[in-house]
């Protein structure tokens, strides 16, 4: 029993011990892991939309809520939406932690919108290999008249402030950051760095870490000295949500399915029944709308869209030679090109998506439209004035007097004779009354 008593107390004590070093091994861990400056590490790539602008500030938000050390943001953009570069950049100056924006992997760029916000960040770094700049707000539409270019002189004169404005505030190229609005002009990574526009140039974000230790940098809430030589990363990623709307938030993707749907919803019209172009011209349009939501659209544009719908529509139940498609196809061309303004938004259709996609969905619904009216124009082959003169058969016999069931033509139907038929009897249709057709024994020929 004594024997029993001493090894339940050496198992307590030893399970005491044990937990105990296991504890102090787990706050030691912790310690040091708390000891570690976190860094929160966000994607972007493809256009500056909507989607990507929810996306950064929720990453921004997350990141000072979480006590982050900084933000690591690796970009790669052709540029994008101007309105949802303002929101990203607001962002960026109210920030209360360093966002570092690091144009990577090798061959990124940062154009148009993406330059702006390089320009913004509290330390801008790039690759080598990569470019920043082109920054103009151009695009397929406009018809270059005098109204149409005072508004992209005035769009150019507020961006143009806009980018000089960012520079001076972070100490960068006020004359670079206008020139790339104004002039079109970019840079490579060297060349950046040489014109003062970034403040470094590192080969991966190890190297970009080590040169970065000890800078101090100015937030919203003064002065930081930044601690990246032990930093740990952590990964922001974008929620489902956030990933369709960045897909779809695209005006070229827009554009597709407008023309996608609309081609399917024609198709339908055309011939009824055939149930696939339809649904899936339905779902195009509706994905379209979802896009166009939170894209800027021009509602002249749209409605002369609408417009190309109602005349392709009417082309299939007026006989007009072909004017109504034909109008058609103007009003589309015109509200495709008019459905976004870059001048005031920075965000257009690439000529290289449009004019594929113009040009099929035109040539689909001329092809349409001929078929349409080369079936209106061929007599009937079918109905019951059709089928005279076509032979068939008598199902059971019948007399004058008398309706019977005859076989024509693939179809059965009552016949009246002023003869005798017999049953299975070969007959000839000589007419037709109401539904009945008149029939008479088939002639032999001699």
């Amino acid at each position: 029993m004594m024997n029993r008593l001493i090894s339940l107390k050496t198992l307590f004590f030893t399970t005491v011990l044990l937990t105990g070093m296991l504890s102090g091994l787990f706050s030691l861990s912790r310690a040091a892991e708390e000891g570690r400056n976190e860094v929160y590490r966000l994607v972007l790539n493809g256009t500056v939309n909507p989607g990507s602008a929810d996306f950064f500030k929720r990453a921004l938000d997350e990141a000072e809520e979480g006590g982050a050390h900084a933000v690591l943001v690796e970009l790669d953009t052709p540029g994008g939406l101007v309105s949802s570069l303002r929101d990203m950049i607001q962002r960026v100056l109210s920030s209360r932690i360093p966002v570092i924006v690091y144009v990577s992997p090798q061959g990124a760029q940062s154009a148009s919108a993406g330059a702006l916000l390089t320009l913004s960040a509290h330390v801008a770094a790039m690759s080598p290999g990569t470019e920043i700049g082109a920054a103009s707000p151009v695009g397929i539409g406009g018809g270059g008249g005098e109204g149409d270019d005072t508004m992209k002189k005035k769009a150019e004169n507020d961006l143009a402030a806009f980018a000089r404005s960012i520079a001076e505030e972070r100490g960068r190229n006020a004359a670079w950051a206008e020139k790339a609005v104004r002039e079109s002009i970019a840079s490579t990574a060297n060349e950046a760095l040489k014109e003062g526009v970034i403040d470094l140039v590192a080969a991966d974000r190890e190297e970009l870490f080590s040169k970065l230790d000890g800078k101090q940098v100015k937030t919203a809430d003064g002065e930081v000295t930044l601690k990246l030589k032990d930093a740990v990363l952590k990964e922001i990623r974008p929620t489902l949500q956030e990933q369709i709307l960045i897909k779809l938030a695209d005006p070229n993707l827009a554009y597709i399915f407008i023309m996608a749907g609309l081609a399917g919803l024609y198709f339908e019209l055309a011939n009824p029944g055939s149930i696939f172009p339809g649904v899936l011209g339905a779902i195009c349009l509706l994905l379209a709308l979802f896009a166009l939501q939170a894209l800027p659209v021009n509602v002249v544009g749209l409605l002369l869209i609408v417009l190309a719908v109602v005349f392709f529509g009417l082309e299939l139940f007026v006989a007009s030679g072909g004017i109504l498609a034909i109008a058609g196809l103007v009003a589309l061309l015109v509200g495709s090109l008019m459905l976004f303004n870059p001048a005031e938004t920075g965000i257009s259709i690439s000529l290289s998506v449009f004019l594929p996609v113009y040009i099929s969905v035109s040539a689909a619904i001329l092809v349409i439209v001929w078929l349409v009216a080369k079936s209106a124009r061929k007599k009937l082959a079918s109905g019951p004035e059709q089928l005279l003169g076509y032979e068939g058969q008598a199902v059971h016999g019948f007399g004058p007097d008398e309706t019977g069931k005859v076989f024509v033509h693939g179809e059965l139907w009552d016949a009246v004779a002023q003869e005798t038929i017999e049953e299975k009897e070969a007959v000839t249709v000589s007419g037709l009354k109401g539904l009945v057709l008149q029939v008479t024994k088939k002639q032999e020929k001699a």
